[in-house]
């Protein structure tokens, strides 16, 4: 009957997406959902043919949230005016499906050095010497889905030893600041404004068995306090954001550190790469990953 049914905690809303249509959908699924989760699934030589790739975007928002349904509807109508996006649909869930509606939708992956796993995923074989980093989706977001996540925990490889002192900027989820500790650095200092999110970094860090150091509060309250000598700075943030920071970024950078900035989308980077020249770094390295790039600047002055 309609009174022992538990009431839906959160709305599923799914879009089936390809190519130029993955990055905008899931802009508008970041701001304005929990994050957002692709999920591929490819039909394999199992089952005899090795045929097409079916993706799908999927967000989720509170029930009562009518607001946060709204806007991502608008903005998918919105992107329908210049975009063939299909049409969306939507799932109520109860509480109980939530982690399971994640753990449908997440594998293994590798991201340079590492094997980003959820808790529900054994490491097995597949880890073939990679470094296992343990991560569970959840609302705050950060589980090397997103292109800038891989870029810069790819860029981490070769460039932390026992000695490298790491600051991550807007760490979210704590995974660029885990994965260097997993590479040997001291316990990185994980900076957020969001204290829950620095709470989630350290959780997070505990699970992978090592030590990060949780800062709430601004890049500015840091240097504040002298902490302006960090060999490799991590600042996965936002075009405009790096920008707005990048003279900030320079003063915590030590001479001759490197700096590793993403959230940036390829046609934003040379307003970025502007910045932090004049900001005091030499020329930056650019990697993409389809229309995403991380810059890599090392800071005048060093040896």
């Amino acid at each position: 009957g309609s009174g022992d049914e538990p009431a839906a905690a959160l709305i599923e809303i799914s879009v089936p997406v390809e190519g130029e249509l993955v990055e905008p959908i899931w802009e508008l699924f970041e701001r304005h959902g929990g994050g957002a989760v692709l999920e591929t699934r490819v039909r394999g030589p199992e089952d005899g043919h090795d045929g097409p790739r079916e993706s799908w975007l999927r967000t989720y928002v509170p029930a009562g949230d009518a607001e946060a349904r709204l806007r991502i509807e608008l903005g998918l109508w919105h992107l329908g005016r210049i975009l063939p996006i299909p049409e969306a649909t939507f799932r109520p869930l109860v509480e109980a499906n939530w982690a399971e509606a994640w753990k449908a939708h997440y594998v293994a992956q590798r991201i340079g050095p590492f094997l980003v796993v959820p808790s529900w995923i054994a490491p097995d074989e597949a880890a073939d010497g990679a470094v296992v980093l343990r991560l569970d989706p959840g609302m705050a977001f950060g589980t090397g889905q997103h292109p800038t996540t891989r870029l810069c925990l790819a860029e981490l490889a070769g460039r932390v030893g026992p000695s490298t002192r790491v600051l991550d900027v807007g760490t979210g989820s704590g995974i660029l600041a885990i994965g260097a500790a997993l590479l040997g650095a001291p316990p990185p200092v994980a900076l957020d404004i969001d204290p829950r999110a620095v709470e989630t970094a350290l959780a997070n860090a505990s699970a992978n068995g090592v030590a990060l150091e949780g800062r709430a509060g601004t890049l500015d309250a840091l240097r504040a306090e002298g902490g302006s000598a960090f060999d490799l700075v991590l600042a996965n943030l936002l075009a405009g954001i790096v920008e707005a920071l990048a003279p900030d970024l320079a003063a915590v950078t030590a001479p001759g550190g490197t700096l590793i900035a993403s959230g940036i989308l390829d046609e934003q980077a040379p307003d970025v790469v502007a910045a932090i020249e004049r900001a005091g770094f030499e020329a930056p390295s650019l990697r993409a990953d389809g229309d995403w790039v991380a810059i890599v600047a090392a800071r005048a002055g060093g040896p």
